[in-house]
């Protein structure tokens, strides 16, 4: 056996992680450690190194550093490694290469430096008269590593050779793959190990290639990350001690046997995206965990605690999208916050460690962190969040909204005009007519004024605890000075007949609007407030824009589409913020595809399928003009939603549109679309609108209006009308 000395070694590792790295050396029996920006230098044996080479789970490479000195120019570098021992370092017919790194005022090229390097070595060899290895950049028995800095070179042997974070069980990836050692030290940051003694589960509900699993399989299998490579640059060393190695190897091989035999916690995991789940399938099996590591298809919000065992602990860990590759930025804040919903809801008691790409989002979880780590997934920084879920409290999901108020103060007795006395009795009245049916529906948004004295001329809707103002344009005969008194009286009045507080009415002046004016921003908070309807959460802003991002009067409409979504193709066109299209997700849709030429909209939208734990790989966003968008396809679709504006006229596409004059068109071209037995439901809120007679010769048209308008909008003149169509029977 060769004798074994210390020698000093230095363990390269990506940056913020090297004092994980430092700890899992000493565990190794490294000594005199020292942390640097991205490496670990330590004292030990050879022994020492083979371990670090096949258990670390951080490192990237062990370098053997071998010396140094003057590299002031290509010459000054070349005496330099010639003056190396490179037949006492290189074993007899083994093949290496230069990995060069650096260059200064003479040495401008790391290729020039690495032919300069590999002339010194190959001369080195023949001048003690000795035959020179085979040069192979490609495919090297070993790596000869020389880094210049300034006027000096230092060198190195790679004990490694291929990086060691490529385990050899990644068969494929999604689009943002995490790094094998940055994904085992996030479990190692959440302590995995421990909860896996403890009998503890592991679950990742945005799993993507299944690494993250699959790195605390192997910790908990107590499995050496390199146990199935088969070559390390320490085989063409010419101190290699194949019987130590042997040993070494052999310890790690049972100690890997007896995990295995000992069975595995619990270990899950979930994606909305088939293509990825069959990648991680690969994965899964090239490293042998087809038994222990278990993944399906399941979007986040369909992610649920597993029953089938008592998991009374256990650790969910997850790398979210940052948005910058994959995801988008807009919806983040949605995900993170239904990702914190879920936490609290499903995994009470448990541990979770989140890679967040954005404190920003971390933040959006709504539940407190009680330690952060700052981290780096290749260039990007990004911060690490362990939460420990016993008794955290969930931050509520609106906090720029939800303004503590006093709602006693708000509901004090005040005297009242005659005027705002009459407003606030009959606001009264609507509560107590709506009052049956709010209690059977269970609806917290709904329409419960609508100018129903003309001289007060507002809509006041409820979204959960806040009420929305939307004032018509004042009659002719009504002076400006009028209008504002009976607005002032509607402030008087509205908190005490509705029982909200000042504080949380949001009051907005409403005109008649033509083109994109509806649609522009009025300033404001730039808040979203989530609300229910059905099995829907959904997002509205109640101050920017003069509509809130949800039409009240749809709902029925939106619910019924729920109901017979199950399964079919659902195509939303003019989707508005893709609240049907939620809905018809959540109701298990087996696919959406939803149009709109709005990005704001769309945006919007994809908010909307975040907050619901929606994933867009199966509900498709389209920016488009739907006339267009419907010329250029041949999709069919079971079920259709066409809810056209009144009258639109975008400087992206040429021409108008009107509804009245191009519906029939529009819907024949819909039309073609649909599947034979589907079904289209056209709607549109223009008060004199007449359907084309024609229509009706080409398909089964039914008016449906008086079935989509639910109590709170059962009065004259409907607010829509809507039609259902199917194709004639052949």
């Amino acid at each position: 056996m060769i004798a074994d000395p210390v020698r000093e070694w230095v363990a390269t590792c990506p940056r913020a992680l090297p004092p994980i790295l430092a700890k899992e050396l000493a565990a190794l029996g490294a000594t005199d450690i020292r942390e640097e920006q991205a490496a670990v230098a330590f004292a030990g044996s050879r022994a020492v190194m083979y371990r670090a080479c096949l258990w670390s789970r951080i490192a990237t490479r062990v370098l053997l550093p071998i010396g140094g000195g003057s590299a002031v120019d290509a010459d000054a570098l070349y005496e330099t490694l010639l003056a190396m021992p490179w037949p006492a370092l290189i074993a007899e017919g083994s093949s290496f290469a230069v990995n060069f790194h650096g260059t200064n005022a003479d040495i401008r090229n790391t290729r020039f430096g690495a032919y300069r390097s590999k002339d010194a070595i190959v001369d080195a060899f023949r001048a003690a008269g000795v035959a020179p290895p085979q040069v192979n950049p490609d495919s090297p028995d070993l790596q000869i590593v020389v880094r210049l800095q300034r006027d000096r070179v230092d060198v190195a042997l790679d004990m490694v050779g291929e990086s060691l974070h490529r385990r050899g069980y990644r068969r494929s990836a999604g689009d943002a793959p995490l790094k094998e050692n940055l994904a085992a030290a996030l479990l190692l940051r959440a302590d995995w190990p421990s909860l896996a003694a403890e009998g503890g589960g592991l679950i990742d509900p945005m799993c993507g290639s299944a690494t993250l699993l699959l790195e605390g399989a192997q910790m908990a299998a107590d499995q050496a990350p390199a146990l199935g490579r088969e070559q390390f640059g320490f085989l063409a060393w010419q101190e290699h001690d194949a019987q130590q190695w042997g040993v070494i190897h052999n310890e790690a091989r049972g100690r890997a046997e007896r995990g295995l035999s000992a069975g595995l916690p619990e270990i899950r995991g979930y994606d909305a995206d088939p293509a990825v789940i069959r990648s991680a399938q690969e994965n899964i099996a090239a490293a042998g965990m087809a038994k222990w590591v278990r993944v399906s298809v399941k979007a986040l919000g369909e992610v649920r605690k597993p029953t089938h065992v008592a998991l009374p602990k256990g650790l969910v860990i997850t790398n979210p999208p940052y948005g910058e590759r994959i995801g988008r930025k807009d919806s983040l804040p949605q995900l993170y916050r239904h990702l914190g919903e879920l936490l609290h809801r499903e995994f009470p008691g448990w541990q979770a460690a989140i890679l967040a790409g954005d404190r920003e989002h971390g933040r959006s979880l709504g539940l407190r962190s009680h330690r952060q780590f700052q981290l780096f997934n290749g260039r990007l920084p990004v911060t690490l969040l362990l939460i420990d879920l016993e008794g955290n409290r969930l931050a509520d999901g609106n906090p720029a909204l939800a303004t503590p108020v006093d709602v006693a103060a708000a509901t004090d007795h005040k005297d009242l005009s005659p005027g705002a006395e009459m407003f606030a009795n009959r606001v009264r009245k609507n509560l107590r007519k709506l009052g049956p049916w709010l209690k059977r529906s269970r609806n917290e948004c709904y329409r419960l004024y609508d100018a129903d004295i003309p001289e007060y001329a507002v809509a006041v809707d409820r979204y959960g605890d806040w009420l929305h103002v939307a004032e018509y344009k004042a009659p002719a005969e009504v002076s400006e000075e009028g209008a504002a008194q009976r607005l002032r009286e509607i402030h008087q009045a509205l908190p005490l007949a509705s029982g909200v507080a000042a504080e949380r009415i949001v009051f907005k002046q409403r005109e008649r609007q033509r083109g994109k004016a509806q649609y522009q921003s009025s300033g404001g908070a730039s808040d979203m407030l989530s609300v229910s309807e059905g099995d829907a959460r959904l997002l509205v802003n109640l101050h920017d824009y003069l509509d809130t991002g949800l039409f009240l009067d749809h709902r029925p409409l939106r619910l019924r589409i729920a109901q017979e979504a199950k399964g079919l193709r659902f195509l939303n066109l003019y989707c508005y913020t893709g609240t049907a299209t939620v809905h018809a997700a959540l109701a298990g849709a087996r696919e959406t595809v939803s149009v709109d030429l709005s990005n704001s909209y769309l945006r919007w939208l994809s908010q909307n399928l975040a907050h619901n734990g929606l994933a867009e790989i199966h509900n498709h966003l389209e920016r488009a003009d739907v006339m267009q968008w419907l010329r250029g396809g041949e999709d069919l679709f079971d079920l259709i939603l066409l809810d056209p504006p009144s009258f639109s006229n975008s400087r992206k596409v040429p021409g108008s549109f009107d509804v009245q004059r191009d519906h029939a068109g529009l819907i024949h071209m819909a039309m073609k679309r649909l599947t034979p037995a589907g079904d289209l439901y056209f709607s549109n809120n223009r008060r004199k609108f007449r359907l084309d007679e024609e229509l009706a010769q080409s398909f089964v048209v039914e008016e449906i209006t008086r079935a989509t308008l639910d109590p709170d909008f059962a009065r004259l003149p409907v607010p829509h009308q809507c039609w259902k169509l199917r194709h004639k029977a052949l």
